[in-house]
């Protein structure tokens, strides 16, 4: 169960701390949180001096089970690994962006105290994502898994030359494909790698999957929604040069040879994220995707 607003007591920073600008917001946050009574955790490899504010350092991969909220500082990059971190513990994560897009990292560096005690007081909106599994099966033996927040691919490694693979789904035989990979996405990274695919954008809270190829060679390969109970099944073609990797959330997972069986599965953990009270989904593709016309301005307003 993730806790309520009311034990928001101990709470992880997150983020790259040889980014200046990440660093900075770190700090603020930290002596925020510790002027309103909060227990302030961080990984341990953190080199951050906070001089005499009373810090926590845990491993990074234990922050999801020692705190009630992780606070990610940076772009979606730090937003998918505090997912990785939070999901298995059911912790909601809290995005401050301080990277280029933005897209789920929403709250603004020039608003980041206000916005915090938003949270602390309940002022805010919850928003539950589905997550992926991947599970890689070699021999009939599962050699690696990940979960993944945007999405699983498939791609040539070490190779100039196109793939050559299958899809399977339910254990029904979907497609050959050739081309250079495949994007397996949620609803969250249907506007991420799966949109650069020529992939639809699926409100998050729809309940399916994208797969998207990856510059496919021929022009009727076209990205299919599935239903996210779905379980999908990726084999690579037998040809001299079959070389690929799999990529969970920018995480290599590992090669994907000849022989193996990559399964993806909707994950049994959700990750819950939270936005400040006023967030508004179709506003963050107006602003971030420049989604639309391109004026992204509400009728009747001034500005968005």
């Amino acid at each position: 169960m993730s806790p309520t607003a009311e034990s928001f007591n101990s709470i992880a920073l997150v983020g790259n701390h040889q980014d200046s600008r990440v660093g900075e917001s770190m700090l603020i946050l930290a002596t925020h949180l510790h002027s309103r009574g909060r227990r302030v955790v961080l990984a341990s490899d953190t080199e951050l001096d906070f001089g005499s504010l009373p810090i926590e350092r845990h491993p990074e991969k234990n922050l999801g089970s020692s705190v009630d909220l992780i606070v990610a500082v940076g772009g979606d990059g730090t937003m998918l690994n505090a997912a990785r971190l939070a999901a298995p513990s059911g912790v909601p994560v809290l995005g401050v962006n301080r990277g280029r897009l933005g897209f789920l990292a929403d709250i603004s560096p020039s608003d980041i105290r206000e916005r915090l005690d938003d949270v602390l007081n309940g002022r805010y909106v919850k928003d539950h994502r589905a997550m992926l599994r991947a599970s890689l099966v070699r021999a009939d033996q599962t050699i690696g898994e990940c979960q993944a927040l945007n999405d699983v691919v498939v791609q040539k490694w070490q190779t100039g030359r196109m793939l050559d693979f299958e899809t399977w789904i339910d254990g029904r035989y979907v497609n050959n494909h050739g081309g250079d990979g495949l994007v397996i996405a949620t609803a969250t990274g249907s506007t991420a790698y799966a949109l650069s695919c020529g992939g639809p954008i699926l409100y998050p809270e729809l309940d399916a999957v994208v797969l998207a190829p990856i510059c496919p060679h021929t022009l009727s390969d076209r990205p299919i929604v599935i239903r996210s109970s779905s379980i999908v099944e990726v084999r690579l073609v037998e040809r001299p040069d079959a070389n690929a990797q799999i990529i969970c959330d920018g995480v290599s997972l590992g090669e994907l040879i000849v022989g193996d069986r990559l399964l993806v599965t909707r994950a049994e953990t959700n990750v819950t994220l939270l936005h400040p009270p006023d967030h508004d989904y179709y506003r963050i593709l107006r602003s971030k995707l420049r989604w639309g016309r391109g004026d992204r301005m509400m009728p009747g307003s001034a500005t968005d």
